[in-house]
């Protein structure tokens, strides 16, 4: 694995979440118990407002599949919000492996399909547009998270992310420069604008709100899929390093020590 060249000080600064406490099990256990009850009224939202009117080919299949994922996440959530289960390290890794399935499902998901079925609404629309306007879009979906894994790499092989470099110095300080992502988001708006474009040619009587929710939907979708690389590297240091898991007096560990 390409990540497995890298030392552990080539990831300290992704340590800073975890430094200040926001992503410490005992502040993920509340997310997790307020997921339950979000991904619930989501689901109701996507499922029984968002798709009455859609022609969305496949619903029915879309809804029992999601169901089943939605249903044992929502399990998951209660059970790693639970203190006795995620004291121990192996509970601290998998509770972060389900809030990284909670946020991809809660913000990612569900406001895509949401978007869909708005999309399917429209008059002029057929079965076939659709699917081809859902491929496009996951296309599109699929390049951002490519792209921002190799831009992740890169920057992690340069040293972007030692302690005291310039990606430090900014998390530090909490500023933000555009330039570096202008990539992603011209990939990001490119679909973005296909979908504006797409609803508006099959579509006579959609209105201003849709179009607001079926944009927020695909935005926010590929926003996630954005920040899942950098999601899936930590988890991955969770495993191959001490230092990103808590103590018994949930005091982050220190650095120096590799391979849990």
């Amino acid at each position: 694995m390409l990540l497995k060249k890298l030392s552990e000080e080539d990831f300290a600064v992704l340590r800073g979440a975890l430094e200040s406490g926001r992503q410490s099990p005992n502040a993920l256990a509340p997310m997790l118990v307020l997921s339950i009850f979000l991904q619930a009224l989501m689901f109701i939202l996507t499922y029984v407002v968002a798709a009455d009117a859609t022609i969305f080919p496949y619903k029915e299949s879309i809804l029992i599949i999601h169901l089943i994922i939605t249903g044992t996440l929502i399990l998951l959530s209660g059970v790693y919000a639970m203190p006795k289960l995620y004291t121990s390290l192996k509970g601290q890794k998998i509770q972060y492996i389900v809030v990284i399935l909670v946020s991809q499902n809660l913000f990612g998901m569900f406001l895509y399909i949401s978007a869909l079925f708005i999309v399917g609404e429209g008059d002029l629309i057929t079965e076939e547009t659709l699917l081809t306007s859902t491929f496009i879009t996951l296309f599109i979906g699929l390049l951002i998270f490519m792209a921002t894994c190799v831009r992740f790499y890169i920057l992690l092989q340069r040293g972007e992310y030692k302690k005291g470099s310039k990606k430090d110095e900014i998390r530090t300080k909490a500023e933000f420069n555009i330039k570096p992502f202008l990539p992603m988001i011209i990939i990001g708006s490119t679909g973005i604008v296909y979908i504006i474009q797409f609803v508006i040619r099959n579509s006579n009587s959609i209105d201003i709100e849709s179009i607001g929710i079926i944009v927020l939907g695909v935005s926010l979708f590929y926003a996630m899929l954005f920040v899942l690389p950098e999601q899936l590297v930590i988890l991955y240091c969770k495993y191959r390093f001490d230092s990103f898991n808590y103590n018994k007096n949930w005091k982050l560990k220190p650095m120096g020590r590799e391979g849990v």
